[in-house]
C-alpha cells in the first residue's frame, strides 16, 4: 500500500521481503481438495498473465453508451453520505490513532484516479485470470484490474449516476467501495494494522479503509469543520474481488477501467513483487507475512482470506476457502444468526442476518431460505455488507471477531 508504490518502494519493500517476481510459486495451503475452477482463486498464479495487455485506449464514461459519467445524485460541497449508526470497531479510536505510522510518503505521494477512463469490455482482451475489481450500481457495471490499482489506491468515480471511491490496499488485500458525496478521497501516506488510511481533500479527516470510519482530523491541514466526522462511518457497496473471466462471462456489458490514467505508470509491474502479485491472489509463504506493526496480532494464517463483514454491534470472519467449499456457514454477531453463502460463479460470497435462524440450503438455482430460492447475492434476508480481507488485518481491527471456518 502506500509504503510501497513509488516513492516509497525502498522503504518496506525489505521490511516485507518483497521482491520483483511474479510470485510463481504454488502456496502451500491452497487444498487439493478443493474444487480446481475455485483454486486459481485462491493462490494458484495466472500464469497466463504477462507481457502488455492494451488498456491504453478508453474515453470518458458519459461517451460510451450505457456509461452513466455525470452524478445524477447531487451533493452539496463537503457533504459525504454516512451510515446512520457507527460500524463496531474493536479498539478506540484512540488507539488506532496511536498506531497509525507513515508509509513514507506524504498525501497524494500515491496519486489516485480523479478522471478514469473506460474500455467497453467487448473490446478488451485479457487472460482470464487476470484479477479485477467488480462494481455494479444501478445497472451500471465496471472493472476495474487489479493491475492499475495497485499504482493509484482509489479511484474517484461516478457509477450508477452516484459519486464514489473505489479503493484497494495491496498490503491488506482489501477492495472496497464507497459513496462519496462531495468530496474526493486520497492516499493521505499513513496506515494503521498495514491497511490504508484514506483522507478527504475537503476536511482532511482521516479514514482507515477496512474500518470505514474516521479516526481523527490530519494535521496538515487542521480545521474544526471535520471533526464533526471523527467516530462516524462512511456508507459502503460491494466491491467483487474476482477474476476478468467470471466477471465479464456475468457481465458482458461490462465496461473496464483503461491504464489512460494521466499517469506514467507501468501497470505490467507490481511492485509488491510476490506479496500481492498481478499473477496471483496472494503469497502465502511464511517469508512474506507482514511486518509492519499491528494494534493486535493474530497467531497462524496471517495472509489467509476471509470474507469479513460489521456491523454496529460486532464482527464475524468467514474463511473464504471454507465457505467455497462448503457453499453454507453459519456464526453469529452477538446473538445474532448471521449466515454466509458462496457466490460460486463469481469466486467469492455474502454475508446476512439470519435473525430467525431460518434454514439456509443449497439449490440449482442458488439457495433456498425456508423454501424461498433466490440467488446468492438477493436472498430474502438482511444483507451485511462483507469483503475480502487478510486474516492478519481483519484480526488487527477486530481481535474479538466471531471466526467461521478458520
Amino acid at each position: 500500500m502506500s509504503a510501497l508504490a513509488t516513492t516509497g518502494l525502498g522503504g518496506l519493500a525489505g521490511c516485507l521481503g518483497g521482491s520483483s517476481d511474479n510470485g510463481t510459486e504454488n502456496p502451500s495451503n491452497v487444498s487439493e481438495t478443493l474444487p480446481e475452477d475455485f483454486q486459481i482463486d485462491l493462490g494458484v498464479p495466472c500464469t497466463e498473465t504477462g507481457g502488455s495487455i492494451d488498456l491504453s485506449g478508453g474515453t470518458r464514461p458519459k461517451e460510451i453508451e450505457g456509461a452513466r459519467g455525470s452524478p445524477e445524485t447531487t451533493y452539496e460541497a463537503g457533504e459525504i453520505p454516512l451510515r446512520e449508526t457507527q460500524l463496531y470497531l474493536g479498539h478506540d479510536l484512540k488507539t488506532l490513532v496511536e498506531n497509525h505510522l507513515s508509509g513514507g510518503v506524504a498525501h497524494d505521494g500515491i496519486p489516485s484516479i480523479d478522471q478514469p477512463k473506460f474500455v467497453a469490455g467487448g473490446d478488451v482482451t485479457m487472460p482470464p485470470c487476470e484479477r479485477v475489481f467488480g462494481v455494479a450500481i444501478d445497472g451500471d457495471v465496471r472493472a476495474y484490474p487489479q493491475r492499475i490499482l495497485v499504482g493509484h489506491e482509489v479511484v474517484n468515480d461516478v457509477v450508477g449516476g452516484e459519486p464514489v471511491a473505489i479503493t484497494y490496499c495491496p498490503l491488506t488485500g482489501t477492495a472496497q467501495g464507497f459513496y462519496r458525496g462531495g468530496v474526493t478521497f486520497g492516499v493521505s501516506g499513513q496506515l494503521v494494522n498495514s491497511n490504508l488510511i484514506m483522507w478527504d481533500r475537503e476536511f482532511d479527516v482521516r479514514w482507515p479503509q477496512l474500518a470505514a470510519t474516521a479516526i481523527e482530523v490530519g494535521g496538515e491541514r487542521p480545521t474544526s469543520r471535520g471533526e464533526r466526522f471523527v467516530g462516524r462511518s462512511l456508507a459502503e457497496f460491494r466491491v467483487i474481488w474476482t477474476t476478468w473471466d467470471r466477471w465479464s462471462r456475468k457481465h458482458p456489458d461490462t465496461l473496464v477501467l483503461s491504464e489512460d490514467t494521466g499517469f506514467a505508470r507501468n501497470y505490467n509491474r507490481d511492485p509488491y513483487g510476490s506479496y500481492t502479485p498481478v499473477s496471483g491472489h496472494y503469497a502465502l509463504e511464511t517469508d512474506r507475512r507482514p511486518k509492519l506493526p499491528l494494534v493486535t496480532a493474530p497467531e497462524g494464517q496471517e495472509k489467509r482470506v476471509v470474507i469479513g463483514a460489521r456491523t454496529s454491534e460486532g464482527a464475524i470472519a468467514f474463511d473464504k476457502w471454507s465457505l467455497l467449499k462448503e457453499s453454507v456457514l453459519n456464526g453469529s454477531i452477538g446473538s445474532t444468526p448471521i449466515v454466509a453463502v458462496a457466490d460460486k460463479e463469481l469466486a467469492t460470497g455474502y454475508v446476512y442476518s439470519n435473525p430467525t435462524d431460518a434454514e439456509v440450503r443449497g439449490t440449482d438455482e442458488g439457495y433456498a431460505v425456508d423454501g424461498v430460492s433466490g440467488p446468492p447475492e438477493k436472498l430474502p434476508l438482511d444483507e451485511i455488507l462483507g469483503f475480502e480481507a487478510m486474516w492478519f488485518a481483519w484480526h488487527g481491527y477486530y481481535p474479538d471477531t466471531n471466526r467461521v471456518g478458520l
